[in-house]
């Protein structure tokens, strides 16, 4: 079979994004044009300029992604484009841009859900990876432990019930006064705290011994800061930021390590943008370096919203025949699995 060459593109939240992937692990171009600095203004992802920011970027980033991979449309086979989960107004700039080259060129469309391009990142940069392995999905909205059985198919073993722990990194940073993005931030002020200084909270769901809950633990944070407050004690931030990140860190590790005993995963994955955080990788690595589990993540551009993900995933859905049609539609709160 002959190469099969996708044009990736990515708008779910405020990066926007596009991506010429080749056979599902040949990045022949990424590139991304993020919004944080425009965001981090307002403390957070305002959706309506996510959406207007989109419609600015879109033709251009497209117009990259197929220079700088030396090809036009006229070589691509087939459009990938994420069509939930996410932020309802970016994801339509994705879609109906996705659509109108589809409909123009007469090139196969593939929507791909978002969460399987996280997991896909792992098959970039480590070629030899195949289904099936477990991962672990972090991001700021979702926490997800997966078993993929094979190419497209998922077994979602356990969820967030409450806040994803990319959500919690967002919400504690903002309280001990480190802004917006969250995560990066508290990673980098927690290299000088101590991460047993706090008692913080590790959160176990009753009855669902793989589903996560991070809503208590950012309570007991902020509970903390406001008994320093009223008691007039000294609130020492790399202490809160090292102390919360191990609580969260702790969870996702112990939840995956139960995975793997029952489950006997021989290969297990992380992804999403917390799978960034250096911590949690090396915790992950040396869980699973003591079970004699082979580890794999993504490089950190990886994990972040990217195209060459959904390009990734876009090429399996491909080779399984899935093509959506020009009533493909975004679909905010998309579950994994579902089409």
């Amino acid at each position: 079979m002959s190469d099969v060459k996708i044009l990736a593109i990515e708008s779910s939240c405020d990066e926007t994004a596009a991506a010429v992937v080749v056979n599902g692990r040949d990045v022949r171009s990424n590139i991304i044009s993020s919004q944080i600095d425009l965001h981090t203004l307002y403390g957070g992802v305002v959706p309506e300029i996510a959406s207007r920011k989109h419609i600015e970027q879109i033709n251009q980033v497209i117009e990259e992604a197929l220079k700088v991979a030396g090809m036009t449309l006229d070589d691509i086979d087939a459009i990938g484009v994420t069509y939930g989960p996410g932020l309802v107004g970016a994801l339509l700039v994705g879609v109906a841009e996705a659509k109108a080259i589809s409909f123009a060129k007469g090139i196969p469309l593939v929507g791909v859900h978002h969460i399987e391009g996280h997991i896909s990142a792992n098959y970039i940069e480590n070629k030899e990876l195949e289904p099936p392995f477990g991962c672990l999905v972090v991001s700021g909205g979702h926490t997800h432990l997966v078993r993929v059985a094979d190419y497209g198919k998922y077994e979602i073993l356990g969820r967030t019930r409450d806040d994803a722990a990319g959500e919690a990194f967002d919400k504690v940073a903002r309280a001990i006064g480190l802004g917006y993005p969250g995560g990066p931030k508290i990673e980098k002020v927690s290299h000088e705290g101590n991460p047993n200084a706090i008692e913080f909270p590790r959160a176990k769901v009753a009855g669902s011994e793989y589903d996560f809950s991070f809503s208590g633990l950012k309570s007991a944070v902020l509970n903390y800061i406001n008994g320093c407050n009223m008691k007039g004690e000294e609130i020492v931030r790399e202490d809160v930021a090292a102390s919360f990140q191990q609580a969260v860190i702790d969870v996702l590790v112990g939840n995956a390590k139960k995975a793997i005993d029952e489950f006997g995963f021989k290969k297990f994955a992380i992804a999403g943008g917390v799978a960034s955080n250096q911590t949690l990788r090396k915790a992950m690595e040396d869980m699973c370096m003591g079970q004699g589990v082979t580890f794999y993540h993504p490089s950190p551009i990886l994990c972040t919203d990217n195209a060459a993900m959904i390009g990734a995933a876009a090429y399996y859905e491909f080779l399984a025949g899935t093509r959506s049609g020009s009533d493909l539609n975004a679909v905010p709160n998309l579950k994994l699995g579902e089409r």
